[in-house]
């Protein structure tokens, strides 16, 4: 399996700087068992709407709204904009940072978040969450509108997420059949 810039535009002309991010998805993906056409697709739609295309590694928000959130471990003041969403998949909260850090074993990710916005982390952040939450089992079953509410926490821009994973389907097939 090899990802390129063509099979992203063939997707949707609006993937943005998806080059710098493409060698560590060829990387690790397969690695990390995301390695079917229905894992790909449920992947790639999820993380080209959470990172705005392949445009930011940071949430563009704030991230004071996440301030005081227990379920995701932020219990000191300030946690909420020091673990805002990063990587692609927009990882949030001290809990998933500190997750992150004991599953990668090399860097503490509770003192230096912001490493996560670096495009080699970006898309392990991503993988980890992806792991994590077993969501390949949801995408062996074609069960996208579970991902989204796993990763989203409820259903923003569900129907276009569900668009965009439309459209990967069938380059996805086309990839994992090469």
């Amino acid at each position: 399996m090899k990802l390129t810039a063509q099979h992203f535009t063939a997707v949707d002309k609006r993937f943005a700087s998806v080059e710098t991010f493409i060698p560590y998805l060829n990387k690790y993906l397969e690695v990390y068992g995301i390695n079917t056409w229905q894992r790909l697709s449920a992947f790639l739609a999820q993380i080209a709407w959470e990172s705005d295309w392949f445009r930011t590694t940071k949430e563009y928000a704030t991230g004071a709204a996440y301030e005081g959130r227990k379920d995701l471990g932020n219990i000191n003041k300030g946690d909420g904009v020091k673990f805002k969403g990063r990587g692609l998949i927009q990882l949030t909260g001290r809990s998933n940072y500190r997750d992150f850090t004991n599953w990668y074993c090399s860097t503490d990710f509770e003192t230096y978040p912001e490493f996560i916005e670096k495009p080699e982390l970006a898309v392990l952040a991503s993988i980890f969450y992806w792991d994590k939450h077993n969501l390949n089992q949801y995408a062996d079953k074609l069960q996208f509108d579970e991902i989204t509410r796993i990763i989203n926490g409820g259903t923003n821009h569900a129907a276009e997420r569900k668009e965009t994973w439309l459209k990967t389907l069938e380059i996805c097939k086309q990839i994992i059949n090469s």
